[in-house]
């Protein structure tokens, strides 16, 4: 699977990524809990999609990782396509 190929809403993707750049952590108040936040620009190659990272998995990754989604799923913020782990995927580092 491509970033060129993902689409808003689109759930249970798999795609192999590498990670180009890291923002600083941020704790948010969301439904009454902080949670941990960290967005990152990640590309497969050719095109660029901004990672959200949640939780435990905004320690995870570092510039320059290739990492693995596994049942990831897109949305969409301030018209920008943005790719998460969610719910139900996961996030793995595999170089």
């Amino acid at each position: 699977m491509l970033i060129k190929d993902l689409q808003p809403g689109q759930g249970s993707v798999n795609i192999k990524l590498t990670i180009k750049s890291i923002e600083d952590t941020k704790i948010i108040n969301k439904y009454g809990r902080d949670l941990k936040l960290r967005n990152a620009l990640a590309t497969d190659g050719e095109d660029e999609i901004k990672l959200t990272l949640w939780n435990e998995d905004t320690e995870k990754v570092k510039i320059g990782d290739i990492i693995n989604i596994t049942n990831g799923y897109v949305g969409e913020f301030k018209g920008e396509k943005q790719l998460t782990s969610g719910k139900f995927g996961k996030i793995e580092v595999i170089e």
